[in-house]
């Protein structure tokens, strides 16, 4: 299978939890597909769903902290009042993304809006773009990404998420369905497509 391989890296990332409103605000190990999305339709300038392109990905970091961050509270009168949360966020995030449609190159060479791993600080940049022949084999390391519930053999954090987002005001989630978060590898058992200058398994999220 020929893809796409884009390398963003960024100094910071966070993926929020669905449901944390207030109060301390942890971040997900591994961005969401959703995200994922996010950042294509970021480069490419356009609204971009998983009908327009299929993609896998792997994503790790070099640290985990908590940051201090002031918020503004509005009240029904839109008066506002600052306070101050805990965040926590991921120190040097790499991505490997892989994309099925080779003619996206053009967006990530020169992308139409600001990348992001999260909100709106947290800036990420495409640091390497290489069309290469994803192989298909048994026995390797699968992991660092988000995986259907249900995979054989795979373990970690379960939570329902959405695939991507509306294109509305106010936006709606589409396609939620449980995800297992894996944020460390594990020898899949059965076969699967694998990047080998990387020598890890590729799983791509198709519509």
């Amino acid at each position: 299978m020929k893809v796409l391989r884009i390398k963003i890296e960024g100094w910071t990332a966070s993926f929020r939890y669905p449901g944390f409103i207030s109060g301390f605000q942890p971040t997900l190990p591994v961005p969401p597909v959703s995200t994922i999305y996010g950042l294509i339709s970021a480069a490419r300038g356009e609204f971009t769903v998983p009908e327009d392109v299929s993609t896998g990905y792997v994503f790790d970091f070099d640290s985990k902290a908590v940051d201090l961050e002031t918020i503004y509270e509005l009240s029904p009168g839109l008066s506002a009042k600052s306070n101050v949360v805990k965040r926590e966020f991921l120190y040097n995030p790499e991505l490997y993304l892989y994309l099925d449609r080779l003619d996206f190159e053009k967006y990530f060479r020169k992308p139409q809006y600001p990348l992001l791993f999260g909100r709106s600080g947290d800036l990420a940049k495409v640091s390497e773009i290489k069309e290469l022949e994803l192989l298909e084999d048994v026995g390797k390391r699968l992991g660092k990404t988000i995986l259907p519930f249900g995979i054989k053999g795979a373990y970690g954090l379960v939570q329902a998420l959405p695939t991507h987002f509306t294109n509305e005001i106010p936006r709606k989630a589409v396609g939620v369905k449980p995800y297992l978060l894996m944020d460390e590898f594990f020898i899949y058992p059965e076969k699967c497509l694998f990047d080998p200058e990387m020598d890890w398994a590729v799983w791509i999220h198709k519509n």
